[in-house]
């Protein structure tokens, strides 16, 4: 695909990043880590941590004063969504007729970001994992974006993890629910985990420590593993033993079934609230 063909040290222009925040730092750490030439980044933001001042020194660009078109060749837009109808207007002197415009803000869509600010937009949903280089981002084009566009955002998306593209925009919110509010979910597991065992007697250190470990070992197995996980679930599960008598309440009625398509559906749904 057009996407794995473009590499981040073979772009040209200028990259602005607006708002370095968790995810505008892990996207422009991923960015210079994978060969993105600092001297080609800008940073736009009012209130730089230290960590993204100190990039000064290797060349990036702290609140210039960016006022031609021809240079900028992506705009990263990773500001709250709530204060892109202010911001947004102050950024639209920056893009021009090939500017490419990436959003990872929540709820915001890609006909908004045209209304906007113009641009050629795709509209993405990263998730916080993205800090380690293991987020999964979901994107999706607008239609006046091109193959070399669509593959200049894939590269930029893809320097925090995994990227998975989709063609309809409606099942964003859907996206939202699952995989970009979906960390909470699994810290609440460990959270929930670890109160148990304190519930079962264990002292809380130990709980604590147990189900961060568990989950996080679990994680990464299955990240390993080629194995689906209903197998990897059932090669746990010893019939009669203690496993399966906990997974008889998980998947009881009311269970861990029924909990999440609730929650995802709730969270779906707050996505679509947020979006008009």
């Amino acid at each position: 695909m057009a996407e794995s063909q473009t590499s981040l040290a073979n772009i040209s222009g200028t990259v602005v990043l607006a708002g370095a925040g968790k995810m505008g730092g892990a996207l422009l750490s991923g960015w210079l880590a994978q060969g993105l030439d600092p001297k080609r980044v800008a940073v736009i933001d009012p209130h730089l941590s230290d960590d993204i001042r100190a990039l000064a020194a290797r060349g990036v660009r702290l609140n210039p004063a960016i006022t031609t078109t021809d240079d900028v060749a992506a705009l990263v837009l990773a500001i709250k969504p709530q204060t892109f109808g202010a911001a947004g207007p102050a950024l639209r002197p920056l893009i021009g007729p090939k500017t490419l415009v990436v959003s990872i803000m929540a709820g915001t869509t890609i006909a908004v970001l045209d209304a906007v600010c113009g641009g050629n937009a795709v509209r993405a949903m990263p998730n916080t994992p993205a800090a380690i280089g293991r987020g999964i981002t979901v994107a999706v084009a607008a239609k006046s974006v091109n193959d070399q566009q669509r593959a200049t955002a894939d590269a930029l998306l893809r320097a925090t993890g995994a990227v998975e593209w989709i063609d309809d925009e409606a099942l964003m919110d859907a996206v939202t629910a699952v995989s970009g509010s979906g960390p909470a979910y699994v810290f609440l597991l460990a959270e929930e985990l670890a109160r148990a065992g304190v519930a079962a007697g264990l002292p809380a250190d130990l709980a604590a420590r147990l189900a961060r470990e568990t989950v996080a070992g679990s994680g990464e197995l299955l990240h390993r593993s080629d194995l689906d996980v209903a197998t990897l679930r059932q090669n746990v599960t010893s019939p009669g033993g203690t496993t399966a008598a906990a997974l008889g309440v998980l998947m009881g009625e009311h269970g861990m079934k029924e909990l999440m398509t609730r929650a995802v559906a709730a969270a779906t749904e707050r996505s679509k609230e947020l979006a008009k």
